[in-house]
């Protein structure tokens, strides 16, 4: 199962150009799917070990608003 439910991305820059690289729609392909899988685990995990489900759901949503861009914006 992708992240996509089988439905294409398409990545845009911060001025809304398509990001039309193969390689690069690859990598953000990969890592979406490394990221379901991780939380996917996470949430069966809890579940298993007694949490509630839409806590922890509420977490992984909250730990992605929290994140911070490590670099500068590419112009």
């Amino acid at each position: 199962m992708s992240v996509s439910h089988d439905k294409q991305i398409i990545w845009r820059s911060p001025k809304d150009e398509v990001i039309a690289c193969v390689e690069k729609n690859k990598v953000m392909s990969e890592n979406l799917e490394e990221i379901r899988q991780v939380c996917q685990d996470a949430l069966d995990d809890a579940v298993l070990m007694g949490c509630d489900e839409q806590q922890v759901r509420q977490v992984l949503v909250g730990l992605i608003g929290d994140l911070v861009v490590s670099y500068s914006p590419q112009e």
